[in-house]
């Protein structure tokens, strides 16, 4: 009877533990609303106009302009010589002070390409880029292009993809793997790694040792910015850009292993930047943003991590990096996560997520 009895009390205590966890994981998504706006095509990166306009990439090579009063749908010409190819197209958009920066797979002939960032003054019926950067050598591959866009006082940063090649991301000879760093007319700014004691790097380099970053935003609370990356089968991770630091790929594998199984190498150890917090296995982390608004106002000064392999949003709790917490906002109820923007006036949530515009307020 004991024993029995004992069973029983076990049984209750691993339900228990499983409620909670099921209760901290996806009660917030009770209390959310989802709206479709409109359909769209392979959509990449959003940047908002205004309060009702939101410009829109889409990875085979349209720009379009979406009114959120109307759902009218308007597409820009462009003169990009861009190339769809495996994972890369035209990627993230981002809209400031009357200029429109953009990265891009760029065609460099022969079969090759590279991760680009051009600018043009905005208008919404043609748009006349000119590049600002190139990432070189470029490289005969459809992978791991990055790349996001965030401009911190006149310097805009950018990530780039190491295109599938590994160890390039250990070589500051190249662009590929690391975060980059320029003035926005293209410039470099003279306080970049390479002229403070890391004359080997490439002048427009500011970290390396990064694999497949597709987050990239500036904090509105602590000025600083931060970043997502791409593990292989697991090791995906969220932590902060550091000027002139290594963050290990692919020394490191940051948990996670090469596709075939084969162990990478440990999840961090010293003389590398260690991340805030790693998934495995791997959630394909996405977008992301450090929420300020009014919408979700106990959410401010907390990271929002978007996913495509399992269709998340989380939430992270990191001003004690001892001690981060997170939350699964949703899970499964848009689809894959590919983009996040918040809504500079009511702060609610646009995604692009599969092929549609969706909106998330509270119920």
């Amino acid at each position: 009877m004991a024993a029995g009895q004992n069973f029983l009390k076990v049984i209750r205590i691993v339900v228990t533990f499983f409620l909670f966890l099921f209760y901290v994981n996806y009660s917030f998504a009770e209390n959310l609303k989802f709206k479709k706006i409109v359909d769209l095509e392979g959509p990449w990166g959003s940047t908002f106009i205004n309060d009702k306009e939101l410009l829109i990439t889409e990875k085979s090579g349209k720009f379009k302009l979406i009114d959120l009063n109307t759902k009218n749908i308007s597409v820009i010409n462009h003169n990009l010589n861009l190339l769809e190819h495996g994972q890369g197209g035209l990627l993230d958009i981002l809209f400031k002070n009357d200029f429109v920066y953009v990265s891009y797979t760029e065609n460099r002939g022969n079969g090759k390409t590279s991760t680009s960032i051009a600018k043009s003054k905005f208008d919404k019926k043609d748009l006349f880029f000119k590049n600002i950067f190139q990432a070189n050598p470029p490289i005969d591959s459809g992978y791991h292009f990055g790349s996001r866009l965030t401009i911190k006082d006149n310097y805009l940063y950018a990530s780039a993809g190491e295109r599938g090649q590994g160890m390039i991301a250990q070589d500051p000879t190249k662009h590929p793997g690391s975060i980059i760093r320029i003035n926005t007319d293209g410039s470099i700014p003279k306080d970049n790694p390479k002229f403070e004691g890391k004359s080997n790097w490439l002048p427009e380099i500011y970290q390396i040792g990064i694999r497949n970053p597709q987050g990239l935003t500036l904090s509105p609370f602590d000025g600083k910015i931060y970043m997502s990356n791409h593990g292989a089968r697991g090791g995906d991770w969220f932590g902060e850009v550091k000027k002139g630091e290594n963050y290990g790929w692919k020394i490191l594998g940051w948990g996670g292993t090469n596709y075939s199984g084969i162990p990478i190498g440990p999840k961090w150890k010293p003389g590398f930047t260690k991340a805030i917090q790693y998934w495995v296995p791997s959630i394909a982390t996405s977008a992301i943003t450090i929420y300020k608004g009014k919408e979700f106002n106990d959410w401010n000064g907390h990271a929002l991590i978007t996913s495509l392999k399992d269709k998340s949003l989380r939430k992270l709790i990191f001003d004690d990096l001892s001690n981060v917490k997170e939350d699964i906002i949703f899970k499964n109820k848009i689809g894959r996560i590919r983009d996040i923007q918040v809504h500079p006036n009511n702060g609610k949530i646009y995604f692009l997520a599969g092929d549609n515009l969706w909106l998330m307020e509270k119920n």
